[in-house]
């Protein structure tokens, strides 16, 4: 993380601008959001034990 600090006397503020937005066409389908961390450990557990059945 960079931390912002009063520049020494004589000195002015410089900036940098930057593009943050991310354009999304409207046709392209979302993606579901990942599972949390419970159920994919419930799956793997189901997982392995349907495999050494």
């Amino acid at each position: 993380m960079i931390r912002e600090h009063t520049p020494p006397p004589g000195i002015t503020w410089t900036t940098t601008v930057s593009q943050i937005e991310t354009v999304v066409p409207d046709n392209v389908p979302e993606s579901a959001p990942r599972p949390n961390r419970a159920t994919r450990r419930a799956l793997a557990r189901a997982t392995r034990k349907t495999a050494n059945r």
